[in-house]
């Protein structure tokens, strides 16, 4: 594998709810007119692009890079992800998937003449995340609280999946996938390595320390 290039000037796809760990695959449909332009740009260039939430949560009716203003007020760490796949589709959009590289703390916003954003990073206080693949992590817990939340809330898990993959992919799968609020995703992205951000989540998931199995600390989203 080539050695990643992480540019201090970064153009980023905000997006409430979505977060992006290093290691993790993360599949995007691309279909506004700035971050098509973004994807071009970047499939011709560098092949890097930031990962980052809003701070304050979008309306479904504002599509799912739109806030309040078309430059919301961003969070201050996101993710830096290497586009792996790069598909034009025949209406137009873009069905990309990007490999999460390393965290980032956004140290400004860059005036790039584009219509998406340009943020100037820095990545100097995350670089473990480049070897984080090979962080140990013991999977037994993080299965059994997928499982009892299984059973006592009726969510669909493919457990056989998850028992196939390796304790830090495991971890931050499920980082990304249950469906927590996006305040508690942005607090396991901004965990300051894996030994904090499994015992985090197994907070979230009720299944920490002094919380025995039941607590019903996690609840189902609501369907719409």
């Amino acid at each position: 594998m080539h050695p990643i290039r992480l540019p201090a000037a970064l153009p980023v796809f905000p997006l409430t709810g979505t977060v992006l760990l290093p290691g993790n695959f993360l599949p995007l449909n691309v279909f506004e007119a700035r971050y098509r332009q973004l994807v071009e740009d970047v499939a011709a260039g560098g092949g890097v692009i930031g990962m980052i939430q809003p701070l304050v949560p979008m309306p479904d009716n504002w599509g799912p890079v739109v806030g309040a203003s078309a430059r919301p007020e961003l969070y201050r760490v996101g993710c830096a992800g290497v586009l792996t796949e790069c598909e034009r589709q025949p209406d137009g959009r873009y069905v990309i998937v990007l490999r999460g590289a390393s965290r980032f703390r956004v140290r400004r916003e860059r005036d790039s003449g584009r219509t998406y954003r340009v943020l100037e990073v820095d990545f100097s206080e995350f670089r473990d995340d480049l070897r984080e693949r090979g962080a140990a992590v013991e999977p037994v817990r993080l299965l059994a609280a997928v499982e009892a939340m299984s059973d006592d809330w009726g969510l669909e898990f493919d457990l056989d999946l998850l028992r196939s993959l390796p304790g830090v992919a495991l971890l931050n799968a499920l980082c990304a996938a249950l469906p927590l609020s996006p305040a508690e995703k942005q607090a396991l992205l901004e965990a300051p390595g894996v030994e904090e951000r499994y015992e985090l989540l197994l907070d979230l998931m009720g299944m920490g320390p002094g919380m025995p199995l039941g607590v019903e600390r996690f609840k189902p989203p609501t369907v719409h």
